[in-house]
């Protein structure tokens, strides 16, 4: 009879990393609404460019997670999608803040 092995998982640890990734994203997000503000970008070219922003910052941290990434995250998921929401709001709030600073006053 063969025993499985128990994997043991430090929650903290987990929620840390979560922790750390929407810092990651909501920072870049405040820099990407920047830069669309100043560039003028309007309706759905601003939102384009945050998705492409938004892939960008994903393909880097699964990058830096490399293929050990089951030793700091539950799932694959987290490093795709976990904050993406939560920098669309961000985004939006400084894009529009930027665009109306530089190019309607």
């Amino acid at each position: 009879m063969g025993r499985k092995k128990e994997e043991v998982f430090n929650e903290r640890a987990f929620r840390t990393n979560a922790g750390i990734i929407d810092y990651c994203r909501t920072s870049g997000s405040v820099i990407a609404g920047v830069i669309a503000g100043v560039m003028g970008l309007t309706g759905l070219y601003g939102f384009v460019f945050f998705f492409i922003y938004s892939a960008f910052l994903s393909v880097l941290l699964v990058a830096k997670a490399g293929t050990s990434w089951r030793n700091y995250f539950a799932s694959s998921g987290a490093l795709w999608f976990d904050g993406i929401l939560g920098g669309l709001f961000t985004y939006v709030l400084l894009w529009t803040f930027m665009y109306g600073m530089v190019h309607v006053f």
